[in-house]
């Protein structure tokens, strides 16, 4: 079932970019096992409810993968599916970022890069002040690392032992200049993230199995007293061969011809 929601994510991006005519093909790749994973697998939500108070908490600090989350808000009956068909034409909600005063279940704007764990670290402090017992999701390009306001989060969410947040690391190891580490080299990440004072845990990003059974562990976990964070290994593009090289891909089009045969590739791999 993941997988299949996995692959839903990868073939709704190609569909909806299409209306678009340009958008970001390899970002979402990359990460819909980890949307899958959360959405179908770990994140507690109800159907329809998008404003549950008890609902748990997704924010996006790589918001350019909007395209892939939508049709998975959708999918949790959040906003009508016919908003897909109109996805960033004029008047609709939908645009190439979340926005959380336009769309229900989106929880926070993304966008301007390096802002998604400060605000996860404040709602869960708000949590904690209410008394409620939702946790609080926050995913992070790596090429987001390089910001200084994620430091001070991760400063921040330790000091106050924020143990209901869980920041998750999509590490494609590529961002809109090239290669991460050669823009400016985030190594070793585990080690600085514990150095902060955070849980951490590496896994395969693209294993289903693994990365569920790990997001479920750590949100289940009524012991552990640290904020955690799960470096997600990932392949930008992963699903369409040729975006797996090439990463020009972070933002694209594909040609109607080229479209269709990535959507069989989609079809025809296992992930």
């Amino acid at each position: 079932m993941l997988r299949d929601k996995a692959r839903h994510i990868r073939l709704e991006t190609i569909r909806l970019i299409e209306i678009a005519k340009v958008g970001h093909y390899s970002s979402v790749f990359s990460c819909a096992e980890i949307f899958a994973a959360l959405y179908y697998g770990v994140m507690r939500l109800r159907p329809g409810e998008p404003a549950w108070p008890d609902r748990d908490r997704f924010l996006m600090g790589k918001g350019h993968a909007a395209v892939g989350l939508f049709p998975v808000l959708a999918d949790h009956d959040f906003f009508p599916r016919d908003w897909l068909d109109d996805y960033t034409r004029l008047g609709s909600p939908l645009g190439d970022h979340p926005d959380m005063s336009k769309v229900p279940g989106v929880d926070f704007s993304s966008g301007s890069i390096g802002h998604a764990l400060s605000n996860g670290a404040g709602m869960a402090v708000g949590a904690r002040l209410g008394q409620r017992d939702f946790r609080v999701f926050v995913m992070l390009g790596d090429g987001e690392m390089q910001e200084g306001q994620v430091w001070e989060a991760a400063l921040f969410a330790a000091h106050h032992r924020l143990s209901n947040l869980i920041a998750i690391v999509d590490r494609n190891g590529y961002q809109l200049d090239g290669r991460v580490d050669d823009v400016i080299g985030v190594e070793s990440l585990a080690d600085k993230w514990r150095a902060f004072g955070w849980e951490v845990h590496e896994v395969d990003g693209h294993d289903l199995s693994a990365l569920t059974a790990l997001l479920r562990r750590l949100r289940a976990d009524g012991v552990r007293e640290r904020p955690a964070c799960v470096i997600a290994r990932t392949v930008k593009g992963k699903g369409v061969s040729h975006m797996e090289t090439e990463p020009g891909w972070h933002l694209g089009y594909l040609a109607p011809s080229d479209a269709d045969a990535a959507v069989a590739e989609i079809l025809s791999r296992e992930i």
